[in-house]
């Protein structure tokens, strides 16, 4: 059924008026939104563990929505994708990459660029120049075998063709570079900085080719004095906007400087009319409106607080809703049942081996010339080779333009989503850098204590401020008042990496050779809470404190905490719990700050070059903050619980530090067996193929029972020794150790439980080894006591000590030493 545009009306009134809502503008816009936004999101979840940038799922799901896949229905498309509503949503969807390219000029320091010299320069160079070369040749190509692509100028499409296949795309890259932790890297640097001067040369190129493209193919011939006007206007503007507008952005920014009691809500809202403004008049010259909102987003000074507020602003609502619409209708116009025939195929394959080609060989070349390493060149070249955003743009322009037909727009388009996919896997199999950390140098509480003048080095790592008044009741719990014994105290703030162009700002400012680097002034923490709140605790006592700021995505997030335990020698990392409990009015409640936080606990624990505890906190202190200095008249009661094992005898270690402190009081109960002979027939025999989700894990490694109890018979009576007088000892019969455990938690008389992991079990803590596993990365015991509904007071430190022969773990079986004597053929694989 054929529609009058004209009159489409924006609402219905509604079904019961009789009014099918599809055939009105704005609830098909809602309906088509919220489809293409479902599917994208579905699809980033898919390509996640590939480690793909959301653009593809973008691009991929505007394929699946249109033509080439569910369009080929055709009462669908004309229901939800009909031709009318093409202009509304792209008008839409406009409006968001307008401030999307703001947000990409924002993002780029020419400053940082003019740093970097000219290997970058030289680098970038040969990225553009040899595939706009081969471009030509691509060009010559098309216009022989695609239908319709003659009727074009030959100058026209020689520079769509070249800038389709020279370009880099910026903003992908710097995703890529941030998830693999290459983006403060020599590499990841130069990269930045050539895909920089690269972005910069595209749009200059990119507006020749608008200039030159008119209407593409339709309409009557023009004046080639035009497209020289244009491209006059196009550097006035430009000029016009660095002489007259930056000046007068720098004036604002300062303005709206944390120094300025001013309002800032019409600065920002002056900014985002630039941004339509500056639109506007490139679009009112003959150059696309996306050209003004970059250059109006340079004119912007980076780094500042005015930057950051408008990046919070916006970006969120048009990277996260409005620039998906952009991608998808990409998507929506491509037709991949356009490429008919080997011949057509043909040409999809010579487009992205002659793009891939030239990037890579082009940038390869030069960066070795430049002396760079064969391996990093090839890295370069791989990179450099990114597309996706900015080469849809070019695409989009090129088919609006009709300088690209059907056909050609569909190649193209399959070309930059294939080259795109590709970087991420291609460069993690090619280039793996020495990642800084290695289990094998480690350092423990135990070995720690040999040297009273060494200094005690502590990674405590949190997720925001809510979990500082625990953490500094803990550490300030472990300070001892020796002088001879100091407490260095690295505080690492997790961040997760995001979608958000904040991220990457954030990562180039807080990382130093992909890894995050350990802030010495204490004035670049200003606008970090969590940082001024741990420099302000340091302050006050003998605690040196150094902030840093980790920003990964979860899944390498463990990375960047082992990397700093290696590199800063630290002896325990301490992790906040994914879970945290609060109590109001008399009742529990768990806030869980998510399923990807296990995961990073979890790896820690695996990879950690040194000891690691878990803080589950249940509001260790009280809400009472413990303070340095003077003799607190805050008493914390901190109960040890000791079954024997290296995790132990490594809690055990630090209640002895804690002993130390005059506002701590610790209790040692030890669970003995009541009779010898108990437990001695238990064997734990390795089952790998056990859920490790629901099951607890324990050391592979060949252990001697006997050995490990003279270890902690001796420990135990070493520790009573030291601190007789100082610390309560309590004695218990290890039976029903669960009821007994949960007894002393519910009691509310320790502020804190500290146990081991207990990865190499004493019998006890074995017994429990097919028990259901709710936080299997707590043990046994740690497990029981991390349990909701329990009606548990105390939070609890779980202590795994660094050991490089109990590092690998797998879930186990209970069996009898006469049923392993009975099967084996050899020796048996007892662990306990």
């Amino acid at each position: 059924m054929a529609v009058n545009i004209t009159s489409i009306k924006t609402s219905s009134n509604g079904v019961w008026e009789g009014d099918n809502p599809l055939d009105y503008a704005f609830p098909l816009l809602i309906l088509q939104t919220t489809l293409i936004l479902v599917l994208s999101r579905l699809l980033a979840f898919l390509f996640k563990p590939l480690r793909q940038p959301k653009v593809i799922a973008e691009i991929v799901g505007g394929i699946l929505l249109g033509p080439s896949a569910f369009g080929r229905n055709q009462e669908y498309m004309h229901r939800i994708f009909p031709n009318w509503s093409t202009p509304i949503l792209e008008s839409v969807a406009s409006i968001g990459l307008l401030f999307f390219l703001f947000l990409v000029g924002l993002e780029l320091d020419l400053n940082s660029i003019r740093r970097t010299g000219k290997r970058a320069f030289v680098i970038a160079a040969a990225g553009i120049s040899m595939p706009f070369i081969l471009g030509v040749g691509i060009a010559y190509v098309f216009r022989k075998a695609v239908d319709g692509a003659d009727k074009v100028g030959y100058i026209q499409y020689v520079v769509f063709m070249g800038v389709a296949l020279s370009i880099t795309a910026f903003p992908v890259l710097a995703r890529i570079l941030a998830e693999l932790k290459l983006l403060t890297t020599r590499v990841g640097e130069t990269a930045m900085a050539a895909a920089a001067f690269n972005d910069l040369v595209a749009w200059i190129l990119l507006a020749l080719a608008i200039a030159l493209a008119g209407n593409g193919g339709d309409g009557p011939h023009k004046s080639p004095l035009i497209s020289i006007w244009v491209l006059l206007s196009g550097v006035a503007f430009v000029a016009f906007m660095m002489v007259a507008i930056k000046p007068a952005m720098t004036w604002v920014a300062r303005r709206c400087s944390p120094e300025q009691d001013t309002v800032d809500e019409a600065y920002i809202c002056l900014t985002l009319g630039g941004v339509l403004v500056a639109g506007f008049v490139t679009d009112f010259i003959g150059i696309h409106a996306i050209f003004g909102a970059f250059v109006f987003g340079l004119t912007i000074p980076k780094g500042g607080d005015f930057a950051e507020k408008l990046i919070e602003r916006i970006e969120d609502f048009v990277s996260g809703l409005l620039l998906p619409l952009y991608f998808a209708s990409s998507g929506l116009k491509t037709d991949v049942a356009k490429i008919k025939g080997g011949k057509a195929w043909g040409l999809l394959v010579l487009v992205i081996t002659t793009a891939c080609t030239g990037k890579i060989v082009g940038t390869f070349t030069v960066a070795m010339m430049c002396m760079i390493p064969a391996r990093e060149s090839i890295t370069l070249g791989v990179l450099m080779n990114t597309k996706g955003l900015v080469e849809l743009i070019v695409l989009n322009i090129g088919k609006e333009k009709k300088v690209l037909n059907d056909e050609a727009f569909a190649i193209l388009v399959l070309m930059a989503l294939f080259t795109t996919f590709v970087t991420t896997p291609t460069v993690m199999a090619i280039y793996k850098p020495a990642r800084g950390f290695s289990a094998r140098g480690g350092r423990r509480l135990q070995s720690a204590s040999d040297n009273i003048k060494d200094e005690l080095r502590v990674l405590a790592c949190v997720h925001g401020p809510g979990n500082i008044p625990s953490l500094i009741n803990l550490i300030e719990s472990t300070r001892s008042t020796n002088k001879a014994s100091k407490l260095k105290l690295y505080i690492m703030h997790l961040v997760e990496l995001t979608e958000r162009s904040s991220s990457i700002i954030m990562v180039q400012r807080l990382r130093k050779n992909g890894f995050p680097f350990i802030n010495r002034l204490r004035r670049s923490g200003f606008h970090d809470r969590v940082a001024v709140t741990f420099q302000a605790y340091g302050q006050l006592g003998q605690v040196n404190v150094r902030p840093t700021t980790a920003v990964s995505p979860l899944p390498t997030m463990h990375e960047d905490i082992c990397h700093v335990a290696e590199d800063k020698s630290v002896t325990m990392i301490i992790l906040p719990f994914h879970k945290q409990w609060r109590r109001i009015n008399d009742h529990e409640e768990v806030e869980n700050v998510g399923y990807g936080w296990r995961g990073v606990n979890q790896k820690v624990l695996k990879e950690a070059p040194c000891s690691v505890a878990v803080l589950v906190d249940r509001g260790y202190g009280g809400g009472a903050q413990m303070t340095p200095g003077p003799p607190s008249t805050t008493v914390q009661k901190v109960c040890i619980i000791f079954f024997g094992g290296p995790d132990d005898r490594e809690a055990l270690e630090l209640g002895g530090r804690m002993a130390e402190h005059p506002a701590v009081n610790v209790t040692v109960i030890t669970f003995v067996q009541k009779n010898e002979m108990d437990g001695l027939d238990l064997v734990l025999r390795p089952s790998p193929n056990k859920c490790r989700e629901s099951s607890y894990t324990f050391t592979t490694a060949i252990t001697n029972p006997k050995n490990e109890k003279e270890h902690d018979v001796a420990t135990v009576a070493e520790f009573k020794m030291r601190w007789e007088g100082m610390v309560q000892f309590v004695e218990k019969t290890g039976s029903n150790i669960v009821e007994q455990v949960l007894a002393i938690a519910k009691s509310g008389e320790y502020d804190l439980i500290v146990v081991g992991k207990g990865r190499c079990p004493s019998t006890m803590v074995a017994s429990l080894a097919e028990r259901h596993a709710e936080h299997p990365e707590l043990g046994p015991i740690g497990d029981v006591l991390a349990s909701a509904g329990q009606g548990i007071m105390s939070s609890v430190l779980v202590i795994q000590q660094h050991d490089m022969a109990h590092s690998e773990e797998l879930p186990v079986s209970k069996t009898t030493r006469e049923e392993v004597d009975n099967e084996r053929d050899g020796e048996p694989s007892s662990l306990v």
